[in-house]
């Protein structure tokens, strides 16, 4: 069951300086201001639900640091197939909508780590209040969609070696880090192939010399080379990202990242 509650948290958790999440920092003070009473912290681990289809929608999540979200779409077969991440960038859940609408998607925590929340009801009254957050938040619904629209047609044109290089470079500029937690069978969920497909895949980037597999993660050794191998969606998400919101999208040697 999706959580309802922040578990862990502790309210009115963030005091001074504002969470390492970049949607939080493109604020104005006054907006931030708004918010920062209502804000609850929490820690996270790997796997942990945040939502599940159907589920309404009572608390939007702000991923912080290096910690990940994944949309996940379950399918008549039994398996999630992953759409989009959202890291430090972002939010999930209820950023644009009245909040308690029902969930589509399964939204779970890819990397663990720190979060805060916002119930909702909270968001709603700062929006009322502030046409300037109000703005700030659709566009970043927009650049979310484009996320999406651009995950669609990767889908159906792109190879699997050219999804998985991608997926894995999003992953690392996300965390800011070269070791990204996946496994060949998560891989192949995400990329809707047989685990045997996925495991060749690997394979190829290993003999390569582009990465190394560690229990339960990837670790990329070259990453120029990876990206010659990536589709250039990433590109295209990213340049949106600066045109609609420019500075949210996590920059490679963000200094505070390493303090989170």
């Amino acid at each position: 069951m999706a959580s309802q509650t922040l578990p862990n948290a502790t309210p009115n958790a963030v005091n001074g300086d504002r969470p390492f999440n970049n949607l939080l920092r493109r604020l104005s003070v006054a907006d931030f201001a708004l918010i920062e009473p209502y804000l609850e912290a929490t820690e996270t681990a790997a796997d942990d639900l945040l939502y599940n289809p159907g589920d309404d929608v009572e608390i939007v999540y702000f991923p912080c640091g290096p910690s990940l979200t994944s949309f996940l779409v379950p399918n008549e077969d039994g398996r999630d197939v992953e759409t989009i991440l959202v890291g430090r960038e972002g939010a999930v859940g209820g950023v644009v909508s009245h909040g308690f609408l029902p969930a589509y998607t399964r939204i779970t925590v890819k990397v663990g780590g720190p979060f805060v929340g916002l119930r909702v009801t909270r968001l709603e009254t700062a929006k009322a209040n502030s046409a300037s957050l109000r703005h700030l938040f659709a566009r970043y619904a927009d650049c979310m969609l484009a996320q999406m629209f651009q995950s669609t047609a990767c889908n159906a044109i792109h190879s699997i070696e050219q999804r998985t290089a991608k997926w894995i470079i999003a992953a690392m500029e996300r965390t800011g880090s070269d070791l990204v937690p996946l496994t060949h069978e998560q891989l192949s969920t995400m990329l809707g192939v047989g685990r045997s497909y996925a495991s060749r895949v690997i394979q190829t980037f290993k003999r390569a010399g582009i990465l190394e597999t560690r229990r339960g993660a990837i670790l990329t050794l070259n990453r120029d080379a990876l990206a010659l191998h990536a589709c250039l969606c990433n590109e295209a998400v990213k340049g949106h990202f600066e045109s609609v919101l420019r500075g949210v999208y996590p920059a490679e040697g963000e200094d505070e990242l390493k303090k989170a």
